[in-house]
């Protein structure tokens, strides 16, 4: 099927996205066939690594397409996938899944826990395979990179991130509020989310516990360091250790940040700084504990001017911690939705969203009833996984293709690398006194074409994945 590539420019992605399937010359055969019509060869050949779960649901999604193969490390969490598509053959390495029935696969689905998504998305792209990733894209910064290069360097690929809410009505309701100039020169966001709903903050689990018979351990940690199963780690709670997760920010920014990201065409930060919970983050403290997410975090990120848009600070909270209250904002009115929200302050107004960018408003919200801004903007009818079907079928990249998801997934891991650098134990250079110091919060420089930091080039080791094994 002949593909198009389109410009992902952020200012033009939407708009072009509208008139990529215009432009598709080959008339589909369901047309032919009639109203709900599919010929099997409209029909996309899709591979899971990763059956149960998350990928429960988004596997549902995509039930008008082929799913030809699945894939689990565990047996049991995979038994509704698996019944819901008997047909497919099963596996538990992805890498034997692959060799085994790449011939036959068209798309690859990745949802498995975050230390793995580059490993399986980069693997099955070098296969020339569509990828869904999950969200966040990647646990490291490099990998973020890495799969945005492939996609670069493979434009026959459509790729998608699992950020349901960059193909829904609320990113592009803004876009069309803010371009109307309503809010001015955006100079300020808040972002925040209710996460964790998992334990999180707390030590690495100790001891041992056995191992279920339908669980693969080993191909469970892939790349990461082994170490004793403990069933504190899966199926949920990884979130919380840097090892396999990226804590309340990285299971909640790419939702909640991916508007005024896109929007405000941020690109790559200069600067991220955080702070944590002092007992967290204090070695003689019995909570202290680097290797797991804090409790709670508030992080500034900043952005460059970029052209005549003013500089930005998107200042992230989590945990329970709050921005504050905006004065437009009436008593009894909430302040995102329980999930949490983003407000983009600017020189004219305020506008604030629910989690995935859903329901923006100005403030105060009668102001809403005070204007008339068109919809100029092209809406995604389908899910957001049928998008990423769609622009395979119909040669368009759809609403997070990795030229986008990318760049957003590389700031939410800037912030993470603040998180880190607050309790991370600095080495003393020789001849000064202690093994080591503590700096609290620094605030990190950050060289985003050469992917480093520029003044504490301690935590330039973060930046990449490490302790990396073969499995």
């Amino acid at each position: 099927m002949p593909k198009q590539t389109i410009p992902t420019n952020r200012r033009q992605f939407l708009r072009t996205a509208a008139t990529a399937a215009a432009a598709f010359t080959i008339v589909p055969r369901h047309v032919l066939g009639g109203k709900g019509y599919q010929a099997p060869s409209d029909t996309v050949n899709i591979a899971a690594i990763g059956a149960g779960g998350k990928a429960t649901g988004t596997l549902q999604h995509l039930e008008s397409e082929n799913i030809i193969a699945l894939c689990d490390v565990d047996d049991s969490r995979a038994k509704d996938s698996r019944e819901r598509f008997p047909k497919a053959t099963y596996d538990r390495d992805f890498r034997v899944m692959l060799d085994k029935y790449g011939k036959d696969i068209d798309a690859v689905v990745v949802t498995t826990p975050d230390h793995m998504h580059a490993t399986a998305g980069l693997a099955a792209m070098s296969l020339d395979k569509h990828v869904y990733i999950e969200k966040p894209l990647t646990r490291t910064i490099a990998e973020a990179r890495m799969l945005t290069k492939m996609a670069k360097n493979k434009p026959q690929l459509v790729t998608q991130m699992g950020n349901q809410g960059a193909s829904g009505e609320g990113i592009r309701r803004t876009q069309e509020l803010y371009e109307a100039g309503l809010i001015g020169d955006v100079h300020t966001v808040y972002a925040w989310t209710n996460r964790p709903v998992w334990p999180q903050g707390g030590k690495v689990p100790e001891g041992r516990d056995p191992i279920p018979a339908d669980f693969d351990w080993n191909l469970w940690l892939g790349i990461a360091e082994m170490r004793p199963h403990n069933s504190a780690y899966h199926p949920f709670s990884w979130r919380g250790y840097w090892d396999f997760g990226t804590g309340a920010l990285g299971d909640m920014g790419c939702h909640i940040v991916d508007s005024p990201f896109y929007i405000l065409e941020l690109g790559y930060p200069v600067s991220a700084e955080a702070s944590v919970a002092q007992v967290f983050s204090q070695p003689w403290t019995p909570d202290y504990h680097p290797e797991t997410c804090p409790p709670a975090s508030k992080i500034h990120v900043k952005f460059p001017q970029r052209g005549e848009k003013p500089p930005v600070e998107l200042i992230w909270t989590d945990g329970g911690i709050l921005p504050g209250r905006p004065e437009e904002l009436g008593v009894d009115e909430p302040m995102g939705n329980s999930d949490g929200g983003f407000l983009m302050v600017g020189t004219k107004g305020k506008l604030m969203a629910d989690t995935y960018g859903n329901n923006p408003r100005l403030l105060p919200t009668s102001r809403m009833e005070q204007i008339n801004v068109a919809k100029t903007l092209p809406r995604v009818e389908t899910s957001h996984e049928m998008d990423w079907i769609n622009g395979i079928k119909e040669g368009y990249q759809p609403s997070s293709h990795l030229g986008k998801a990318g760049p957003l997934t590389e700031t939410i891991l800037m912030g993470n690398l603040a998180v880190r650098g607050y309790a991370y134990r600095f080495p003393k250079v020789d001849g000064e006194e202690g093994e080591y110091e503590l700096r609290g919060r620094t605030r990190l420089l950050w060289d985003g074409d050469e992917m480093r930091v520029t003044n504490v080039d301690e935590m330039n080791r973060f930046v990449s994945p490490t302790n990396v094994r073969d499995f």
